[in-house]
């Protein structure tokens, strides 16, 4: 059951988009409190009792013991001490009384959940909100009725589920070419090559530099006859600057945000001054999103926002500020209070909180400060090109994401999880983000496989590949200045090319399992508490996950690692993957094990009466239009009967209910006597 409470007068988000019952009375145990314009939630946890939730967040699967803000943030040091990241995700679970809590406030939101007070839970909002309460028999369930409240996730085209390389640097056609040659020579498949800023003329949205890319669409056409699909950023600030267009059809529009005096606000970012868009207002949206047109038409299938919590590197009137405060200083003995001073005082420059108080939305007719609903402003970015695209290209489904989010964006397009670091640490939290993503909607996700910053090694890079099998969005992109980590550039390649090729065998599987995620309102990553809720070491399970219907997966994400613990809630089937032809199979008990896996190895552990479709690769297989009407090897463990619904389409229409898209498959135990193999005839 889904209830709604209504506190004050709330800004309309657009996260939910179904009716539900509004009540009038929290229940008891959440104890509420109103003052200081502040709304407080405070409850007790049982024993033990998990925290599930809040989507793109640091630390565990498990959220208890530490405090969350919903803050949109850029901030790419994702370290455990801090509190906010790019996205809003206001969705939390109690898994004590299988509860689910929405928070929906575009405001920072605070969730304190037993940092200071380690029995308690106390979530902190605004006055002006909207608070829905779901109570459910399961933990699947509450997810189920969450997601049915707030709409239906998004669908990539299909092409978005092959592997993706990307990095900031490729500044020219030669670049891109080289890129392609290196994969697809070495007979390692790659699907798109991602234009980082480097592609525009002086970091200008919806330009090109004539230099670089002299016909953008004859090279989207000579790149699409290899099947590969270029994918360029879209930032939210656009140039101060006479004669671009974007700009002064924005100034001339009146679709920028404003400052205290009614004049457009300027902060700055890539290019310099820069004036943000207001996505929030219906009238900018429609316009911004407009602008994608012209990329579409030379070829662009694919977009990622950026930039758009929004990053801002400084404002005119704070630089001023900053500056004043540095002259003073300048002749100064520093001492360590002084040197402090004047190292914070420079770092405060970006994304200051001063900054957000001070630029304005038009709501309605309203003038209504940033600050107050600042974790709108990428998920109404991506919004507004997602719109677009339905007027532009109605029946083509166009591959979208976005750094920042709010929940509701999940329905216009994925996410990836922003600026992380080639840290083993941050394999292992982008492992612990998929599952709390999914509980929130944002099912085509994905982290920069290898990390975005720092020099990746060849070991992190291939474990970090292996778990990045199974994200829906599985793109290696790194930072300008960092080590070079396509996968060509380092010793192993025959195993690294087995492990894309690996992810393509896999293709069939990932993508019915997402689709039907999608279409059942489902999480296709979970934590093994859902699956097993009455099973005391699965609920502590927090670096395993169910993926989809028939499989789990324990990633080694230990530097030096050959192998690690696993634990099974019953007996599987474990199988080793050297590559999609080459596979070992052991039937394991339920229980604790110490696996060992090989560096160029993938584990996966498939349920008793379960299967898994692996398509049966050509020895050329480079795009995923290349294993369209493949073979299916089927893997299973059956000791009865099994069944499995396999989703296919084109994948690219938006058609995605049709008998024939659907087909069941019924295996019985005789067909697995040979290897746990069942080859189609």
């Amino acid at each position: 059951m889904v209830r709604k409470y209504i506190f004050g007068e709330p800004v309309e988000t657009g996260a939910a988009v179904n009716d539900c019952m509004t009540a009038r009375e929290l229940p008891s145990y959440l104890q509420t409190g109103i003052a200081d314009d502040k709304i407080t939630l405070t409850y007790q946890f049982e024993d033990d009792e998990a925290v599930y939730g809040l989507g793109e967040q640091v630390r565990g699967i498990n959220k208890r013991g530490f405090s969350y803000i919903s803050n949109a943030t850029d901030d790419p040091v994702h370290t455990e001490n801090k509190h906010s990241l790019y996205c809003a995700h206001n969705f939390i679970i109690l898994a004590g009384k299988n509860t689910g809590l929405f928070v929906d406030y575009p405001g920072v939101v605070k969730f304190d959940a037993g940092e200071t007070k380690s029995t308690q839970l106390v979530i902190t909002a605004g006055k002006d909100c909207v608070i829905y309460l779901i109570e459910a028999d399961s933990l699947k369930a509450v997810v189920k009725q969450f997601r049915e409240l707030v709409g239906q996730s998004y669908i990539p085209p299909k092409w978005a589920f092959g592997y993706q390389q990307s990095r900031w640097s490729y500044e020219n056609e030669d670049a891109v070419r080289n890129v392609i040659r290196r994969h697809h020579g070495n007979n390692i498949p790659l699907e798109a090559v991602y234009l980082d800023i480097d592609y525009m003329e002086g970091f200008k949205n919806f330009t090109v530099n004539k230099d670089s890319f002299p016909d953008l669409k004859e090279f989207t056409d000579e790149l699409k006859k290899e099947g590969v699909h270029l994918v360029p950023i879209i930032d939210a600030g656009v140039k101060v600057e006479d004669g671009y267009e974007t700009y002064e059809e924005g100034v001339a529009g009146n679709y920028f945000c404003k400052d205290e005096d009614g004049d457009d606000f300027v902060g700055a970012a890539w290019p310099g001054k820069v004036m943000f868009p207001d996505f929030i207002n219906a009238d900018a949206r429609e316009w911004f999103g407009g602008k994608y047109r012209w990329l579409i038409n030379q070829g662009i299938d694919g977009f990622w926002n950026d930039m758009n919590e929004p990053a801002i590197f400084y404002s005119a009137k704070n630089l001023k500020n900053t500056f004043d405060k540095v002259s003073e200083m300048k002749n100064m003995n520093l001492d360590i209070g002084a040197f402090f001073y004047l190292r914070d005082t420079v770092n405060a420059l970006s994304n200051n909180p001063d900054d957000y108080k001070s630029f304005y939305h038009t709501i309605n007719g309203k003038r209504v400060r940033h600050d107050l609903v600042h974790n709108l402003y990428g998920y109404n970015m991506t919004r507004a090109a997602s719109e677009a695209f339905d007027k532009i290209v109605p029946e083509q489904r166009i591959l979208l994401f976005s750094r920042s989010s709010y929940i509701g964006m999940h329905r216009y397009g994925g996410i990836w999880t922003g600026d992380n670091n080639s840290w083993w640490s941050h394999l292992l939290l982008s492992i612990q983000q998929m599952p709390s993503l999914n509980m929130c909607g944002m099912l085509y996700s994905g982290s920069d496989i290898g990390g975005f910053g720092c020099d990746a090694t060849e070991d992190l890079l291939m474990r970090w590949l292996e778990f990045g099998i199974f994200t829906p969005l599985m793109r290696n992109h790194a930072a300008i200045g960092t080590r070079q980590q396509e996968v060509y550039q380092f010793d192993r390649l025959d195993d690294f090319k087995n492990i894309i090729r690996t992810r393509y065998s896999l293709i069939p599987y990932i993508y019915s399992e997402f689709m039907k995620s999608v279409l059942d309102n489902e999480m296709y990553f979970r934590p093994l508490a859902f699956d097993y809720p009455d099973d005391k070491f699965a609920v502590r399970t927090e670096d395993q996950l169910m993926v989809g219907d028939s499989i789990m997966i324990a990633p080694v994400y230990t530097q030096n690692g050959a192998g690690r613990y696993v634990y099974l809630p019953e007996d599987m089937l474990m199988v080793h993957i050297t590559s999609p032809c080459e596979r070992k199979f052991t039937l394991m008990k339920k229980g604790h094990h110490y696996i060992e896996i090989a560096l160029n190895e993938l584990v996966i552990f498939i349920k008793k009466n379960h299967v898994l479709p692996m398509a049966v690769l050509d020895d050329d297989v480079k795009t995923t239009r290349d294993i369209e009407g493949a073979a299916y090897e089927w893997l299973g463990y059956v000791d009865d009967t099994a069944e499995y619904v396999l989703y296919d389409d084109d994948g690219i229409s938006k058609e995605y209910t049709p008998k024939e898209q659907w087909k069941k498959y019924t295996f019985a135990k005789e067909d697995f006597r040979e290897g746990y193999i069942y080859k189609e005839k």
